[in-house]
């Protein structure tokens, strides 16, 4: 999708040895057990950009300044993230929720990858100590990155470091990301875009 950066996405793993004192914090009502959630950033070849573990185009001559990652209905309305229609009607918001929901499957790609190939993450998790479960994800993505490093599907096979810059805090970022005019209008432009392409494969 135009102007994609990538697919941002959540898992839960169990957290076995839970201290006593931190269940309530760490029990959802849709899980029995306490659960660390693990949410990550992944690419369409499956190559994962960050990793984080807690508790649970334009045609009408707008200029947008950031890109956008794809969510899914549990993701705030935010000005850089594009969800899917929850209830669609028309048919370029039909044709447009079938290319979101195709294109967001990289990242659950990614957790299936990711638990399929590192099997510490499918059990319950042992630790005491949730920082301990941080190093066990950091570990399994800087692992899986490595493969598909070494396979050569790595997006920059060469990481060159960038100049380091002064960082600058901008205080009108943060109201234009919880902008959620930016987000609709976004996801409208978008839909226009998509509309008049050739991808008769979404609308059967």
């Amino acid at each position: 999708m135009s102007g994609m950066l990538g697919s941002i996405d959540c898992t839960h793993v169990e957290w076995l040895k839970c201290p006593r004192h931190l269940k309530g914090q760490y029990t959802r009502g849709d899980h029995v057990v306490p659960t660390i959630m693990l949410e990550i950033t992944a690419s369409q070849n499956l190559w994962i950009w960050h990793a984080y573990f807690g508790a649970p185009g334009s045609n009408n001559d707008i200029n947008y300044k950031r890109g956008y990652y794809l969510t899914d209905g549990i993701y705030n309305k935010y000005s850089t993230s594009v969800k899917a229609y929850p209830y669609p009607t028309e048919p370029k918001e039909k044709r447009f929720k079938k290319l979101q929901e195709g294109a967001k499957k990289d990242v659950e790609r990614a957790f299936g990858v990711l638990k399929g190939k590192w099997k510490i993450l499918r059990r319950p998790l042992r630790p005491l100590i949730k920082d301990k479960i941080g190093h066990y994800v950091y570990a399994a993505c800087i692992l899986h990155n490595m493969v598909i490093k070494g396979d050569g599907r790595a997006i920059s096979p060469v990481h060159i470091m960038d100049q380091p810059v002064q960082p600058v805090w901008d205080d009108t970022f943060y109201a234009e990301l919880l902008n959620e005019d930016i987000h609709h209008r976004l996801r409208y432009d978008l839909t226009e875009h998509v509309w008049p392409q050739d991808l008769e494969h979404l609308d059967d």
